[in-house]
């Protein structure tokens, strides 16, 4: 596999084959992201891109797998995009998944080529929604409002591609308002969007970063974990809509919990609520234990 920079992908994509259409990120302008800031985003050529199809061909001989890197691979031109999807099917014959990130901006520009996109094999999405609160996601430089946002993860829905909405827990400043704001809003921006996998993560400075240095600064200050699990709660308690799968697995996390909602929310909310209640720090994940 060749590949430029770090790798960036989901954790869901781990046996997938990395197939990097683009360089970097097309916003790139996040203040709480590290991802690609090393490198200018730019458009692989087609002969790269073929040439690497190809060169995984001879190597695993068959896949069921592709994930399209790096971190918008959605904002190449369509028809590229549909001459890679096309490839890929008729080099793979067992290939049954081809996931990519995709930026809200380039999604929305994308219109009605998503359904195009979905015929010829795109079948999941992972979009970084972060927040449905429009004060947090103008902090951090998001591009975006929560309207445009929501208006994004819905034509991706509608378009049948498997959408996972990827949030952030921590990232709101301010008091305990504001971080209750934050968690409502990203609720119900979820109840509104119906994604099919809802994958929470919490914020970690990342050095270089717009937002670590407002922390170095003491201009911001980090929650601690019983706040993030306060957040984490506050989610579950209003999230309405049936058969989401709650991701929350994530090693940035300090309490692993995933399950079904609302198949497993009672159950859910009591674990949380059971750190909640004693304050265990050693029943968290460890702060040496916790990565991005």
């Amino acid at each position: 596999m060749r590949y430029e920079g770090q790798v960036f992908r989901p954790f869901s994509e781990a046996h997938s084959y990395l197939l990097q259409c683009t360089i970097g990120c097309s916003h790139n302008r996040c203040t709480f992201c590290g991802m690609y800031k090393d490198r200018r985003y730019r458009v692989r050529s087609m002969d790269e891109i073929m040439t690497d199809i190809q060169m995984a061909k001879a190597h695993y001989g068959d896949l069921e797998k592709v994930f399209l890197c790096d971190g918008d691979a959605i904002a190449m031109e369509t028809p590229a995009l549909l001459e890679i999807l096309s490839t890929l099917y008729k080099t793979f014959p067992s290939l049954r998944h081809v996931g990519s990130y995709v930026g809200p901006q380039s999604t929305l520009a994308k219109g009605a080529d998503l359904s195009l996109l979905r015929s010829a094999g795109l079948t999941k999405a992972y979009l970084g929604v972060e927040s449905g609160d429009d004060v947090v996601l103008a902090a951090i430089k998001k591009g975006v409002n929560a309207k445009e946002m929501l208006e994004a993860g819905q034509r991706l829905v509608a378009a049948d591609i498997n959408l996972s909405s990827m949030v952030l827990l921590g990232i709101a400043a301010g008091n305990g308002e504001a971080a209750r704001q934050h968690a409502e809003a990203t609720a119900e921006i979820t109840n509104l969007m119906k994604p099919r996998y809802l994958a929470a993560l919490t914020y970690t400075p990342v050095p270089g970063t717009v937002l670590f240095k407002a922390y170095e600064k003491g201009e911001r200050v980090l929650p601690d974990p019983f706040e993030t699990l306060e957040e984490m709660k506050i989610i579950f308690e209003n999230i309405t809509i049936d058969h989401l799968k709650f991701v929350g697995a994530h090693a940035s996390n300090y309490l692993p919990v995933s399950g079904e909602l609302q198949k497993d929310r009672a159950k859910m909310i009591e674990t949380v609520d059971g750190i909640l209640e004693t304050r265990n720090v050693g029943a968290l994940r460890s702060e040496g234990a916790r990565g991005l």
